[in-house]
């Protein structure tokens, strides 16, 4: 089972994600991954992060590069053995940041289905999406807005991708209020995880 955990920049992700690591309720082989990787894909991918002129486009197809290589070398094999995966950001993360960016350029129609459709011939959907649902203003203060990817005014872009990703497939995602406490918000998800096993 692929279990992924989205949300934006200040959400509380990688809390939650390192909080399920230590869980013993979480079968003791589960993998724990995330993206972007720490292969030397993901090296390009933090590179592109950090350069406020980067192509849009070719920042899309560095993570699409990164992806294509976290399912081949981690989620696809821990699949096969029949573990659980749990990745801090994935797909979606894609879908939602990317075609915001994307939606800047003025070359595509719909920029969030572009970067789905270059997708769907060989990614692997998760079986269960956890959405950490955070406000663009509290997501831009709790980052600290330290790259373009964590000013306010984008994410809401980037929140309004989620929102179409969580309509089109409502019975994948379950939606945590992130800005609840920090136990509450783990308690949830804990169960969506748990409830899904």
């Amino acid at each position: 089972m692929l279990v992924t955990l989205e949300g934006l920049d200040g959400s509380g992700k990688t809390t939650v994600w390192e909080r399920l690591r230590a869980d013993d309720a979480v079968p003791s082989d589960a993998v724990f991954t995330r993206e972007p990787t720490e292969s030397w894909y993901g090296d390009a991918v933090q590179r592109s992060i950090d350069d406020d002129d980067a192509d849009s486009l070719a920042e899309l197809f560095l993570y699409t590069a990164d992806h294509a290589a976290h399912l081949s070398d981690t989620v696809r094999p821990a699949l096969t053995d029949g573990r659980l995966v749990v990745s801090d950001r994935y797909s979606d993360s894609r879908y939602a940041y990317q075609g915001a960016t994307l939606a800047g350029t003025g070359h595509f129609e719909d920029p969030l289905a572009y970067v789905r459709d270059v997708h769907a011939p060989w990614t692997r959907p998760p079986d269960l999406t956890v959405y950490l649902d955070l406000d663009p203003a509290t997501a831009a203060r709790r980052s600290g807005a330290t790259n373009k990817f964590e000013a306010a005014d984008y994410l809401a872009g980037v929140r309004e991708n989620y929102e179409r990703l969580l309509d089109d497939d409502p019975d994948r995602f379950v939606r945590v209020d992130a800005t609840d406490d920090p136990d509450a918000v783990y308690d949830r998800v804990r169960s969506a995880l748990l409830d899904r096993l």
